[in-house]
């Protein structure tokens, strides 16, 4: 099977970095390096992270990835894709109870939707970016919410959440961007944790601009079975609100030796979904030690860190993550 005729494949640069550090010339010559690497390998684009600042300034931010992406483009990458990875915060939190931080979320998400548009152009912006990220409710005396409790605290959050993600979806399809509202595992984020989760939220956003984006891991790890799946991919599809999909190990960590199960996840999903394919192995570098409380050995990065014999690079790691990806593809597609 030809991949280039059949499927775009993507890298996501968490196999590098978290923060693309915009700003910093040497460090973007250090991306533009990887960027060529990856493409000699067969990557057909890049999903990017924008890293969340605690600034309301965020006409210098756009302007920042602006330089970049120009960069970019004096680099000979003027046809490279890009998609990007958002999320976001305590302060730019679009479920808060208050008016004034909700309306700080919109500009903070709108922000983000710009510098997509900068990079990829008609492109995705995905990633958890309802509930802010890693942080998880307490009571006034500080103990958890969980459980009951939980989807009980959740449904006036969600509830004024819907304007905020109605109104930048609206400002996104101007921009030519679509939005992918990714499901996170529950021990990573309070909610929302299943693709289910995601589509009920989406019944009160009325623009298809806003939908969703599927993670491998997060759907083995922490959603219901095959049948249910297959059923909300089924509802996502017909709503056209499936906007991005994601391959990663349920470790995520390297995709080639892992525990996805290539026919039960894939095999629905090609037949209906026809946009790019994300390879994301989340590298042992900051924040991911912490965030996902990482025990393996970093992925060495060429031209970074020393070479570790008999440990896997990073480019190791992505050229087995493409290939395997493309022979499943071509294995579950003869078998339709």
């Amino acid at each position: 099977m030809s991949k280039t005729a059949k499927r775009d494949i993507n890298l996501s640069f968490f196999m590098f970095t978290a923060n693309l550090q915009p700003g910093n010339e040497a460090y973007t010559e250090v991306i533009i390096r990887h960027i060529k690497a990856m493409t000699e390998l067969g990557y057909d684009g890049f999903d990017l992270p924008i890293h969340p600042v605690q600034t309301t300034d965020h006409a210098a931010e756009v302007e920042s990835y602006t330089r970049m992406r120009r960069a970019f483009d004096r680099a000979g990458l003027e046809g490279v894709r890009f998609t990007t990875n958002v999320g976001t915060t305590r302060t730019f939190d679009p479920t808060s109870p208050y008016r004034q931080q909700r309306e700080q979320a919109l500009a903070y998400l709108k922000s983000r939707v710009d510098i997509t548009a900068v990079l990829g152009g008609a492109s995705v912006m995905a990633g958890p970016f309802v509930f802010p990220y890693g942080v998880f409710p307490t009571t006034d005396d500080g103990d958890p919410i969980w459980s009951d409790a939980l989807q009980e605290w959740l449904k006036p959050r969600y509830e004024v959440a819907r304007p905020v993600l109605q109104e930048l979806g609206e400002y996104a399809e101007r921009k030519g961007v679509k939005l992918g509202i990714e499901p996170v595992d529950h021990w990573e984020t309070p909610a929302p944790n299943m693709v289910s989760d995601v589509l009920d939220f989406l019944r009160g956003v009325q623009t298809a601009q806003t939908g969703l984006t599927i993670d491998s891991a997060h759907v083995v790890l922490g959603s219901n079975g095959p049948l249910v799946f297959e059923d909300n991919l089924r509802t996502a599809v017909a709503q056209k609100r499936l906007h991005y999909v994601h391959i990663s190990a349920p470790d995520r960590g390297a995709v080639h030796d892992s525990w996805i199960p290539w026919g039960t996840f894939l095999r629905p999903i090609l037949p209906v979904y026809h946009g790019p394919l994300l390879v994301e192995v989340f590298n042992a570098v900051p924040p991911f030690t912490n965030l996902l409380r990482l025990t393996r050995r970093k992925f060495w990065i060429p031209g970074e860190d020393e070479p570790e014999p008999g440990l896997p690079s990073a480019y190791d790691i992505a050229r087995e993550g493409l290939a395997t990806l493309e022979r499943e593809i071509g294995r579950l597609s003869h078998t339709h």
